[in-house]
């Protein structure tokens, strides 16, 4: 039987080409349905206000970089989005004067814009971001050089070494788009090969990091939290981490407070995840193939499945 075309976006694929089944039954978790998705190699995890929820978060980089040494370098690879977290590592690391020498960091992706990645002093970037909120907030005694950390370029090759040098990463920290995404891992275009079905978990798992022309619901989004709506001022492409780099990852941690996607997203991946449903119209289903995920929900934006007025 042929896919349903997509009701957001005809020419690309996402979420709503599912069987109905799969999305009613998602619809319908509570959360304690959704605590109880927890399996050998998926955790999802509650907290019940957001200052413990991004308290966590920010010492997942403090756990992950005080296991590291000249001999055994350690990374994180983390989000713009959320970023809340970000301060809060930078002080963290300041009050315990935790020495950042041998750590690493990887940025999770950045915006392309007229064939290169978007200059890192542009407002948008989410290097920019990365190291205001964080890096240079670190007493420079205790930063790791800046060699260690790592942000994807349009010349992706550097950025990639970067993953096969040693270093072991620790975690690999995301949220969720509207798309069910992480990072800038979208849905793709509904042509060429790829008219009839998406491409195959198999092969989604194989790309590396690239650029990706985004899905327009993703631009809305960012538009959204990040324009004021102006959806013109967003770029339509990206630069993005992998799959492939994903699954050299130890650890993939997903946070959500409810600010990204909304309740039934927050439903739908763990649903899918849990059940070892994967099909690449939805990619955050495929970390069902990664031996290590965890979800981490702020109980106050779970929301509700239910049609109302306001």
């Amino acid at each position: 039987m042929a896919r349903k075309l997509s009701m957001l976006a005809p020419g690309w694929w996402d979420f709503t080409t599912l069987d109905d089944e799969i999305l009613n039954d998602a619809a319908r978790l509570q959360p304690k349905d959704i605590l109880q998705l927890s399996r050998d190699g998926f955790k999802v995890v509650f907290y019940d206000t957001l200052e413990d929820f991004y308290l966590a978060e920010a010492l997942e980089y403090i756990t992950a970089w005080k296991q590291s040494t000249e001999s055994n370098p350690v990374g994180v690879c983390g989000p713009i989005g959320p970023t809340e977290q970000l301060p809060l590592v930078a002080r963290i690391v300041n009050a315990i004067q935790l020495n950042l020498s041998s750590a690493h960091f990887w940025g999770m992706d950045e915006w392309y814009v007229n064939g290169k990645e978007m200059d890192a002093s542009h407002p948008l970037s989410f290097e920019k971001a990365d190291r205001d909120l964080c890096f240079n907030r670190i007493d420079k005694k205790l930063r790791m050089p800046d060699s260690h950390l790592h942000f994807p370029k349009a010349d992706t090759r550097k950025y990639d070494e970067s993953w096969d040098s040693g270093v072991r990463c620790a975690v690999m920290q995301g949220g969720q788009g509207d798309t069910k995404h992480w990072a800038f891992n979208d849905p793709v275009k509904r042509e060429g090969k790829y008219k009839d079905n998406p491409p195959t978990p198999e092969e989604f798992r194989k790309l590396s990091t690239r650029v990706v022309d985004l899905h327009p619901v993703t631009c809305m989004q960012n538009a959204r939290t990040s324009a004021g709506g102006v959806v013109t001022g967003i770029p339509t492409q990206a630069l993005t981490v992998g799959p492939l780099q994903t699954w050299k990852a130890e650890k993939v941690s997903i946070w959500q407070a409810g600010t990204h996607d909304n309740a039934f997203g927050q439903r739908l991946t763990p649903f899918m995840i849990s059940k070892k449903i994967m099909d690449s119209a939805v990619p955050m289903s495929l970390l069902a193939g990664h031996p290590n995920v965890q979800f981490n929900y702020y109980i106050g934006g779970l929301g509700v499945c239910e049609t109302e007025m306001h």
